[in-house]
């Protein structure tokens, strides 16, 4: 799949396809004439005596450094291998083609000064699967993701390493095979490649559609619990919500309404039930869910911008001016991830309180303790609920703001940074622990609605688990249990749970 990118005007719902699908991505042409216009001018620069930022000074403390026009060239090559710094494990390929692709779009502006020369290599590189080997680790969020960066164009200099078809190759090697040729820097060319936030800006988007998928399938999940706990759906009526107003709140109530819609359980309840409320983890999903969605979606909106802009530096501007700014500081993608974090850590939070509802025959109203049909003699899914407390207790610890530290680098030059990169960063763990409680509680609510049969579920929740019974039976004695739920926990980020549901019921991210 091949997308054609319009930079300034790329919607999330192009870099969601990119990352989920692992897609490639060329620019839209008519932006070749901009692209042309400000690599002529930085030309025009490079071959003058006034010395103008990164393009024939020095980086960093060393700008006030002149240098020759005869090392321009040398300068850019110098700059690439002197700041390939990165450590730790490589970034996982589809974090990487979307950074690929974001770079594209900030180039394509034509504010980067590049040749069409790096541009065409990049595009060739996605759609022949030559990937750089970019380690997670390195960037402080400013002056841009640098030393990761600098990683991905190594190898579009022959340099570092990159994947291809499955083999850990040379960056020349790479390219060989795919038949491409390395390039060799011109002036500014090195600096536009690192000085950007696109590692920062991809993890971060990353992290926001893993966060979304899980958000879906937690209010498909949250109904199957409502309905195996007999809860009552009365807090989802729509008055209820519309008199607060709040955007996310309503649409997470009107999921879980139709969800619902048609369960035998639910009219079971209405004829016979004596209690007045829920817990809040029945009750108050659609003002937590809500909540975590309506922030989403602002995070959505500032990441969105971020991907269409240009955070490199110096800019070639309307004027033709070439002026020094900061748009490499990833100050918006910083805060943007701590949000996500905060929605991450808090949907698994009341997930999981749902969870250990479920398991609590004093909370579960007539189910067996544990979920287990022979208890005592079977521990059921006991520790099921305690693994997903461990995995909702580490997303606690990690959802502290990364944004509010900083400290001075390059001999204090740049002397407040951002943090943006491993906030974003970290956004993959934790939604991979929130894949794990949202495929918990999926084993343990479907569990209890198999428990209340007779009664049925809604046509809806029959369909989400019939998609989880293809692959996980229903527990009838204990038995090895990791299986099940590394299985459930990919049913949920791999988007079968969620897909198994009608489209039209779940919240969109884009509104």
């Amino acid at each position: 799949m091949s997308f054609v990118l319009s930079p300034g005007a790329v919607k999330l719902a192009t870099l969601a396809d990119i990352y989920w699908n692992s897609g490639s991505a060329r620019l839209d042409p008519t932006f070749d004439a901009a692209i042309e216009k400000g690599a002529a001018r930085i030309a025009e620069i490079a071959a003058g005596n006034e010395p103008i930022y990164g393009i024939n000074t020095g980086f960093g403390k060393l700008a006030s450094i002149k240098i020759d026009a005869a090392d321009v060239a040398t300068l850019q090559r110098n700059l690439i291998l002197s700041h390939c710094c990165g450590v730790g494990a490589p970034l996982p390929e589809n974090v990487v083609r979307l950074i690929m692709a974001l770079k594209l779009i900030s180039l394509g502006r034509g504010a980067s000064g590049v040749r069409l020369e790096l541009v065409r290599l990049i595009e060739a590189m996605l759609e022949q699967g030559v990937i750089p080997i970019i380690p997670e680790k390195g960037s402080v969020g400013a002056s841009g993701d640098l030393a990761p960066l600098a990683h991905f164009a190594a190898v579009m200099m022959g340099q570092g390493e990159a994947s291809f078809s499955g083999e850990t190759l040379s960056g020349g090697e790479a390219l060989r095979r795919a038949g491409l040729k390395p390039v060799v820097l011109a002036a500014k060319e090195g600096l536009a490649l690192i000085n950007g936030t696109q590692v920062s800006t991809a993890l971060a988007l990353a992290g926001l559609f893993r966060a979304h998928r899980a958000a879906q399938a937690a209010l498909i999940t949250g109904a199957m619990s409502t309905d195996a706990a007999m809860g009552s759906s009365a807090p989802f009526h729509p008055d209820i919500h519309t008199l607060r107003g709040h955007r996310g709140q309503i649409d997470t109530a009107a999921a879980l309404r139709a969800l619902l819609a048609g369960s035998v359980i639910r009219e079971s309840h209405l004829q016979g039930d004596e209690r007045v409320q829920d817990p809040y983890c029945i009750r108050c999903q659609p003002q937590v869910d809500g909540a975590c969605l309506d922030l989403l979606r602002s995070v959505g909106r500032t990441l969105e911008i971020e991907a269409n802009a240009v955070t490199d530096n110096p800019l070639v501007l309307s004027d033709n001016s070439v002026v020094s700014g900061g748009n490499f500081h990833a100050e918006p993608v910083a805060f943007a991830a701590d949000q996500i974090a905060l929605a991450v850590c808090e949907i698994g939070a009341i997930a999981q309180r749902r969870i250990a509802l479920l398991v609590d025959p004093a909370l579960s109203y007539g189910l067996p303790p544990f979920l287990a049909k022979k208890p005592g003699l079977n521990s059921g899914m006991m520790i099921a609920e305690v693994t997903s407390a461990a995995l909702m207790s580490e997303n606690k610890q990690m959802s502290h703001p990364a944004s509010v530290d900083s400290t001075p680098t390059s001999a204090n030059q740049e002397d407040h940074v951002s943090m943006a990169c491993h906030g974003a960063r970290r956004l993959l763990a934790m939604t991979e622990n929130l894949f794990g409680i949202i495929g918990i509680e999926a084993l343990a609510a479907a569990q209890g609605v198999d428990l209340r049969a007779p009664l049925t579920t809604s046509p809806q929740l029959t369909s989400a688990i019939a998609a989880l019974r293809t692959e996980i039976p229903a527990l009838e004695e204990d038995r090895y249990m990791a299986g099940d739920l590394k299985t459930a926990a990919r049913l949920v980020a791999d988007g079968i749970l969620h897909s198994a549901v009608s489209p039209d019921i779940l919240p969109a991210l884009e509104i």
